[in-house]
């Protein structure tokens, strides 16, 4: 699946990092950053919890 982030939506909760610390961070605004924009297997479901938490709904996935 493929990651995408609007960074324009972002509010710097910090909800994605807490769901998936591999996949997500935070720049020094606070503002979430894709680590790697591509997850498959075991890895989807935590990707996914990260964009279901995510309050402003700034993350979005795609089946690839």
């Amino acid at each position: 699946m493929r990651i995408n982030l609007d960074r324009d939506k972002c509010i710097g909760s910090g909800q994605c990092v807490l769901a998936a610390p591999g996949w997500f961070d935070q720049d020094e605004d606070g503002i979430a950053v894709v680590l790697d924009d591509t997850a498959s297997g075991d890895d989807e479901e935590e990707v996914d919890r990260a964009a279901y938490t995510c309050p402003a709904l700034a993350i979005t996935l795609d089946a690839e």
